[in-house]
């Protein structure tokens, strides 16, 4: 990675990092209008999503925190989803800090442990506008693959990142960016077949 010094990313566990984040959390994100679920919620629905958690086992997480020093400055954490899916659920970095290719490493990183554990495709969700999150990514090579609206969030973008580069060559075909390479019409069982026109 490059980072410049002296910022380094550390692998961390959950119960690790947590306590140093929760702190910053409020300072970057004071200012939107999410709105904090657990106080919507009563203590028996709450119960009974700690009680439904246990159901999900223990999922493969991704826990980074990037320091200055020994500062928090920033994080990424996620975990998986099911068999085949990453979701890298937050993310961010101190303003004081940004413009120098840090979050562009907690990016590459976590792609690269995903990766390197198997996982066909990582996928994040961000509030429409959130450019300076959406930008880096979709330079990583991830693409927009849908919309929502969030009650807790507003209007999201989902941002997914393909694994096998032929899953990646479908997406491109498949949101009309780019012509069928020949991988995809083979996949699509039209690699013999021809367009006419009338």
């Amino acid at each position: 990675m490059n980072l410049p010094n002296p910022y380094r990313i550390k692998r961390m566990k959950i119960d690790s990092l947590f306590p140093l984040l929760q702190p910053l959390q409020a300072e970057i994100f004071e200012s939107n209008l999410r709105v904090p679920m657990h106080q919507l919620l009563s203590t028996t629905e709450m119960d009974a999503m700690k009680r439904l958690q246990k159901n999900m086992g223990d999922p493969f997480r991704i826990n980074l925190g990037l320091f200055r020093e020994d500062e928090l400055v920033g994080w990424s954490y996620g975990w998986q989803e099911d068999r085949e899916t990453y979701y890298m659920t937050n993310s961010a970095v101190l303003p004081e800090h940004r413009r120098k290719g840090l979050y562009t490493a907690l990016l590459q990183e976590t792609m690269k442990i995903a990766q390197k554990e198997g996982f066909q495709s990582l996928y994040s969700r961000h509030t429409a506008t959130n450019n300076s999150v959406i930008i880096p990514k979709l330079k990583a090579g991830f693409v927009i693959s849908s919309m929502e609206i969030s009650d807790v969030f507003g209007t999201l973008i989902l941002l997914r990142y393909h694994c096998n580069p032929k899953r990646r060559a479908l997406m491109d075909f498949r949101s009309g960016e780019a012509p069928p390479a020949p991988e995809v019409l083979e996949i699509l069982n039209l690699a013999g077949s021809t367009t006419t026109t009338n």
